[in-house]
């Protein structure tokens, strides 16, 4: 979602606006005048016209001594739909803190090729159990010793590694013999 598309549910999440939106949808107006419809101050009715402008659901022009709002008519052509499109813009920036966070975990837990210790956290865990895991190919089968042999290359304790990458359906077991999932 945009940050534009926020922008304007958060617009549309005020009643006054919506009020303001109505009357807009019906003719252009002036504040004063919209102030009266809707018995609200003028200073309300600008703050909230501002908000609305600013998010482009109205845009306002100068005739005379008055500035008179308008309905964005290119708003009100888009459906509901094309709004919360799943297009997010920011997928990059969340693939870039996942990445920065996976990094973080690894540099804390990782010294020199090896772990110093297996993180209590699920998620933590998780990252890894999935480093480690790179250390096995894809599509080949292991015997359980040859599994312990590659795991003791980052930590002693391979048989709890071990678990847990079964437990975490990282790797697959089956009469002894190991492969990734």
């Amino acid at each position: 979602m945009s940050k534009n598309t926020i922008a304007i549910f958060k617009c549309l999440a005020d009643k006054s606006r919506l009020r303001i939106l109505n009357y807009l949808i019906e003719r252009p107006m002036y504040v004063e005048l919209i102030s009266e419809l809707l018995d609200l101050n003028p200073s309300t009715i600008s703050f909230h016209l501002k908000k609305l402008e600013d998010a482009g659901l109205v845009y306002s022009t100068k005739e005379q001594y008055y500035v008179t709002y308008h309905i964005n008519p290119d708003i009100l052509q888009h459906k509901l739909s094309e709004l919360v499109s799943l297009e997010y813009t920011d997928s990059n920036e969340q693939k870039e803190r996942e990445d920065n966070y996976r990094r973080k975990v690894l540099e804390a837990f990782f010294e020199y090729g090896k772990l110093k210790s297996l993180p209590v956290q699920q998620k933590k865990r998780r990252i890894v159990l999935e480093e480690i895991a790179r250390s096995f190919e894809k599509d080949k089968t292991y015997p359980e010793r040859e599994v312990n042999i590659i795991i003791a290359d980052f930590n002693d304790n391979f048989c709890t590694i071990r678990r847990d990458m079964v437990d975490e359906k990282i790797l697959e077991r089956e009469n002894g013999i190991y492969r990734l999932t």
